[in-house]
């Protein structure tokens, strides 16, 4: 579990406007919701790359406000296969990051998050699911999602242990920032 910053880029899938309802875990004041504004602020005190994908925006909304706050001028890219490598403009744009770990949060766990980890997976890249920022409309879904993640080679972390990882020690302001982040 050697990943730095610098060879990190965070994904964050599909948490839009549409899923809310069906997905209550991604408001801003859930559980998941707020561990993926932590990550999404953190990579972006952090300085990781960071890329967001849109399942069919034209019939399932934007990327939630809670999160738009904080992407900055962080690409986001629409999609219609349910893994990120499928579309074009999305792979072009994983390729084009050249890092080799990718931070996957996002909905939902047991369709698009994983369809994305098994591909990049097989594209020899490394993988971290964060478990308590990725969610199914249905926990035994998500459930059996990271188990399966985890059986492809990826590894499941929480939050904070990948901001943590990022900062590599508490010192300085960002260490100060993320610190107040996870408070």
């Amino acid at each position: 579990m050697d990943f730095t910053s610098a060879d990190c880029a965070l994904l964050l899938i599909d948490v839009q406007e549409k899923f809310l309802g069906p997905i209550p875990a991604i408001a801003s004041d859930q559980p998941v919701g707020r561990n993926c504004r932590i990550l999404v602020e953190g990579a972006r005190l952090c300085g990781v790359h960071t890329l967001a994908s849109e399942q069919y925006p034209k019939g399932l909304g934007s990327t939630l406000p809670h999160l738009l706050d904080h992407i900055g001028d962080a690409p986001r890219l629409a999609k219609t296969h349910f893994s990120c490598c499928g579309d074009d403009a999305l792979a072009a744009a994983i390729r084009r990051a050249q890092r080799g770990w990718w931070i996957l949060c996002g909905v939902e766990a047991h369709v698009c998050v994983l369809a994305t980890a098994a591909d990049l997976l097989a594209q020899g890249r490394k993988v971290v699911v964060v478990g308590d920022a990725v969610a199914s409309r249905r926990d035994d879904c998500r459930d059996m999602a990271l188990q399966a993640a985890r059986d492809l080679g990826a590894l499941v972390l929480p939050a904070e242990t990948v901001l943590f990882r990022w900062l590599r020690q508490a010192k300085g302001d960002a260490f100060k920032q993320v610190s107040a982040l996870v408070r």
